[in-house]
């Protein structure tokens, strides 16, 4: 007998008893403290609810309805990526909460001429459409909830918050920093000239203290680390696990939208640092353990062969399988650029369980030209894609090419920040400036400049009327415009 679910405004009664697991030894640690890796072993941490399979009881009619009415709701704390409290953190209070309406971004599919230029059907889920402009806040909103918690619970006076970043994470931690406000200040640590003007602004703009590091962004984690074993911080990058049950809402809207089937459908997703993925297999596998999915999508991990250690993992036969830090090159997917992705052991982990349970999991590879050409065939037929979101749609061009797909499979591609983010590397294509260490040559039909309609010479020497006339003349020209028919 099916059980009504509770009115959408209802803040969840059920608490847990949230645990986290490592994921080298098994170990398993109370979350009353601020843990990033096993004090036993130094594994990387996963968040479990150990009575998760009880909510099977109510069965998956009463989630799917539960979570399809909350959409509609007014309570704050269930708007954003809490909609789905009880599969993510479910130790959190209502005034524990941040909300600063990041989540519920749109999937919007390909027009019909990009469908038919790409060969297929497909979408994009636009991250860029969260409050600081990428996915990065759906994490932020899981940490800095987490936080308050935490600081409610010890009474402390002063919390620091710290991350090493190439641009996003930066955003997203100075954005939710500066609303929690006080005790919590923020610092962040970028890679000296590795960071778009744009995304520098944001942290800035926010009042953060942005500290610049000779390197990449792995010198910078590397700092990071050795200052959350020496010191009470609060680490804000993919290590911290609560950032990861924030991530999974991805998972479960693209679930959601598609009317809980995605039987038929591939998720695109870029590796980075690996935190994403982990949080989009950890959700897809709750929802299949609860019978809320009735089967897993295929799920595709892409990576720039600037930065491709998790790549050279998968292609070697499973018996001969050995993670390798890379160093990287330059790459336009400058959120991608990541030799030694911290999550790697949760994606391994979690890959396993994922393809145990009848899902498939792969990882393609792709070039930095094939990058940009497709960021910028996306963005011309109407999407907002930033370069991250070119990897995955030249990742659905790599997979239809290697044969990985069905022929009638739908793909829903990760567009992970806004494409205004990353305007430079599209001015860098149009001006032919790229270095040479990019491999990146323009392709004279997606290039795109202004056009000037007369000089500045030339409209002085006429009057207002003249200049109306002539510059409407020359419009019409260039723009290939009729005149009225009489």
């Amino acid at each position: 007998m099916s059980v009504p679910p509770p009115s959408p405004s209802d803040f969840p009664a059920r608490r847990a008893a949230m645990e986290y697991v490592c994921t080298g030894c098994a170990s398993r640690h109370s979350v009353d403290e601020l843990l990033y890796t096993c004090p036993e072993c130094g594994g990387v941490l996963l968040l479990e609810d150990p009575d998760f399979d009880a909510l099977a009881e109510a069965g998956p009619g009463y989630w799917r309805g539960l979570f399809d009415a909350r959409r509609a709701t007014r309570t704050t704390a269930l708007r954003g990526v809490f909609r789905f409290y009880e599969l993510m953190a479910p130790v959190l209070e209502r005034e524990d909460i941040v909300y600063l309406g990041e989540g519920d971004t749109p999937i919007v599919e390909a027009s019909a001429a990009l469908a038919a230029s790409v060969g297929r059907r497909f979408a994009f889920k636009n991250e860029g459409q969260n409050p600081s402009a990428s996915f990065k806040d759906r994490g932020m909103a899981g940490a800095f909830s987490y936080l308050r918690a935490l600081v409610r619970l010890h009474g402390w006076d002063e919390v620091l918050t710290l991350c090493a970043s190439t641009g996003d994470t930066s955003a997203a931690a100075a954005l939710y920093g500066s609303y929690v406000g006080e005790p919590i200040r923020t610092v962040v640590l970028l890679p000296r000239g590795r960071v778009t003007p744009q995304q520098l602004s944001q942290p800035l703009g926010s009042g953060a203290l942005v500290l610049e590091v000779p390197g990449v962004f792995d010198d910078c984690m590397k700092i990071v680390e050795y200052l959350a074993d020496h010191y009470r911080v609060a680490l804000l990058n993919s290590k911290n696990s609560w950032r990861i049950l924030g991530q999974e809402s991805y998972a479960y809207e693209t679930a959601q939208w598609y009317g809980w089937d995605l039987a038929g459908k591939s998720l695109f997703v870029p590796v980075g640092n690996a935190g994403n993925i982990t949080a989009i297999l950890s959700g897809l596998l709750k929802l299949r353990r609860l019978g809320i999915l009735p089967a897993l999508p295929r799920l595709v991990g892409v990576q720039s062969e600037h930065a491709d250690p998790v790549w050279r993992y998968y292609q070697a036969p499973a018996g001969a399988r050995r993670f390798e830090p890379v160093t990287v090159r330059p790459s336009v997917a400058q959120a991608a650029m990541i030799g030694n992705p911290v999550s790697f052991p949760r994606v391994r982990l979690l890959a396993e369980r994922y393809q145990r349970e009848g899902g498939d999991f792969r990882v393609v590879r792709v070039t930095e030209q094939a990058i940009m050409d497709a960021m910028l065939l996306a963005n011309r037929h109407g999407h907002i894609a930033c370069t991250q979101g070119g990897e995955c749609l030249a990742g659905l061009l790599a997979a239809v090419e290697q044969g990985l797909l069905d022929r009638d499979e739908f793909a829903v591609l990760d567009a992970t920040a806004h494409s205004l983010k990353f305007a430079g590397f599209q001015s860098m294509y149009f001006d032919n400036s790229f270095p040479p260490a990019y491999g990146v040559t323009p392709d004279p039909g997606l290039v795109n400049r202004p056009e000037a309609v007369m000089d500045e010479e030339r409209k002085r020497a006429l009057t207002a009327e003249e200049f109306t006339r002539e510059a409407a003349l020359a419009v019409a020209r260039r723009a290939g415009l009729r005149g009225r028919s009489r």
